[in-house]
């Protein structure tokens, strides 16, 4: 265990995102949505989380308010990423002195590919080094 490295958790659910650090227990529970803005090409993240969610139904016509996820899988990857990287900024610090390390929480029945989607989101948002477990192992370890 390097000194002064984060270790986070992520339970990457569908409607809900938890974050645990190792130090403080459970430090985020906030929904899996995302406010995002289309400028020409590129997409834009304009909120994450509870004020995303606050936002469904009073945005402006340019803004859509969505979920990233659909069944437990990333249905649109840089949306997931840029939901990820929020997430991991908030709990670890957005200038973070060393990358955290990150384990995630996958559905039990993903493909590979589904798996590596989750995997390089979790490295391009800012984790050094990330692990997948699956949610019933995750489950089995939080019942003790």
């Amino acid at each position: 265990m390097a000194l002064f490295t984060p270790y986070i958790a992520i339970d990457l659910g569908t409607v809900n995102v938890l974050v645990h650090d190792q130090n403080q227990g459970v430090v985020l529970q906030e929904p899996s949505v995302v406010a995002i803005r289309e400028d020409g090409n590129k997409t834009i993240i304009v909120e994450v989380g509870r004020a995303a969610k606050d936002m469904y139904g009073r945005t402006p016509e340019e803004i859509e308010v969505m979920r990233p996820l659909r069944d437990g899988v990333i249905a649109d990857y840089f949306v997931t990423q840029g939901m990820l990287e929020y997430f991991i900024n908030k709990v670890a610090g957005r200038f973070h002195l060393r990358k955290p390390i990150v384990m995630i929480s996958v559905p039990y029945g993903v493909t590979s590919v589904e798996r590596r989607a989750v995997r390089e989101a979790a490295l391009a948002a800012g984790a050094r080094e990330v692990h997948l477990i699956p949610e019933p192992l995750a489950a089995a370890i939080g019942a003790g």
